[in-house]
């Protein structure tokens, strides 16, 4: 069997998390049933760069049913579940993935997923895509095209797409109505506020919590922190998201003022030193600090240990700093993904939309002979989903009369 994870004596346990979420995605579930029975991915080699979460085992088996030939690894260095990559193993999955990679072993881990030569990547902060363009240009000629899970990536392709420098076509699947909507907003809304309790426990009533990106990320952090009582402050470079996050009706002002009256802070925004040293050093005695963005770039670590005399790890996913200045500062996670470090990442009800747009998404790039740029999902494919997660949680919506289809697509009637 291939695999390297940290032990497959786990595996019982992982089992058991991915049987809970398939109970939990009846979309992705109905798709599998309809891969199993069509095999339309058959011959089909994927490699995946994804979170090794057990909502991932769901789509990776779904995949498996539906013929593919699957390796996967994941897409950050605390976010893998080690259970379920163990249970995935078991299963004969290709699997190289643990918590607490190493960055060599990462892209260590990320070349055995190409050493496969996959057919159709499926990433999650474009690691893959880009490992491929830069180290392993011999693989362009095996691959047909790729999937997308995060703003981060997008954000990463499209800029090789403006430069030319992307060779194959990849699916945004993030800006998917059926993700980012819900995937985004409430996924990383509760799974955020779930990572910074498991990691501290702290009352959230009464502080001043600042949201730095007003993306649909930022949004649902903020609204979840709302909800549970903290006063919270928004922090954003667009103005027109900027505009929004006033009408909602929460405070908006610059870093450097929001770092002197924050308790917690939560950056979200994809984007390099949102919160750095200088920010820091202004900072409440007591402040925590975590990131919800995918990469751990958005809080400068570098800065925040140039200021401290000391640092100490003081609860799972804490380390407390002590700054020149003797004011304590503590960063969670180490500046990685909060909600997948500290907690277990998004709920399986919304993650059911997300995967399965992925799953939908190879079947189209397989389907359609696509030239190298980022595509959107198509609207039949959103709608679908849509459809059918009202349907499995037994809800009805309204249909147009023929009447009103009618009126939607003229132009003769008026007043």
């Amino acid at each position: 069997m291939d695999y390297k994870v940290k032990d497959i004596g786990l595996a019982e346990a992982g089992r058991l998390k991915i049987d809970w979420a398939q109970a939990h995605m009846p979309v992705l579930m109905q798709i599998r049933e309809d891969y199993k029975k069509n095999k339309p991915l058959a011959g089909i080699k994927i490699g995946f760069a994804l979170h090794v979460t057990k909502e991932t085992a769901v789509l990776v088996e779904t995949l498996v049913e539906g013929g593919a030939d699957v390796s996967i690894t994941g897409c950050n260095p605390l976010s893998t579940q080690d259970d379920v990559a163990a249970a995935l193993a078991a299963g004969g999955i290709k699997v190289y993935a643990w918590r607490g990679e190493t960055k060599e072993q990462y892209y260590d881990n990320i070349n055995l997923v190409l050493d496969h030569k996959p057919n159709i990547t499926i990433d999650d902060g474009a690691d893959l895509v880009f490992t491929i363009h830069t180290k392993r240009r011999n693989l362009l000629d095996n691959v047909s095209g790729g999937c997308e899970e995060t703003t981060t990536g997008v954000i990463r392709l499209k800029a090789m797409e403006k430069e030319g420098k992307l060779s194959y076509p990849v699916m945004d699947v993030n800006n998917a109505m059926t993700k980012h909507f819900f995937d985004n907003r409430y996924g990383t809304g509760q799974s955020t506020i779930d990572g910074i309790l498991r990691a501290t426990n702290a009352l959230i009533a009464g502080k001043t919590f600042v949201v730095s990106g007003y993306g649909f990320c930022g949004r649902g952090v903020a609204k979840r922190a709302q909800g549970m009582g903290a006063n919270v402050i928004v922090t954003e470079v667009d103005p027109i998201k900027a505009l929004e996050a006033v009408m909602d009706g929460f405070r908006l002002m610059p870093m450097d003022q929001a770092s002197q009256i924050g308790d917690i802070f939560v950056t979200v925004t994809g984007d390099i030193d949102v919160l750095r040293g200088k920010h820091v050093s202004e900072m409440k005695n007591g402040a925590i600090i975590a990131n919800s963005g995918h990469f751990n770039v958005e809080i400068n670590i570098g800065e925040i240990e140039e200021l401290s005399k000391s640092k100490k790890k003081i609860r799972d996913n804490v380390e407390e700093y002590t700054l020149k200045n003797n004011k304590k500062v503590y960063v969670l996670a180490e500046g990685r993904l909060v909600n997948l470090a500290a907690a277990e990442g998004h709920p399986s009800e919304v993650m059911d939309m997300s995967f399965a747009n992925q799953a939908l998404a190879v079947k189209h790039l397989l389907e359609n002979k696509l030239e190298p740029g980022v595509y959107r999902i198509p609207p039949e494919l959103d709608e679908r989903i849509a459809e059918v997660k009202l349907e499995t949680m037994g809800v009805l919506k309204d249909n147009l009369t023929p009447g009103q289809k009618k009126y939607l697509t003229s132009w003769e009637e008026g007043t």
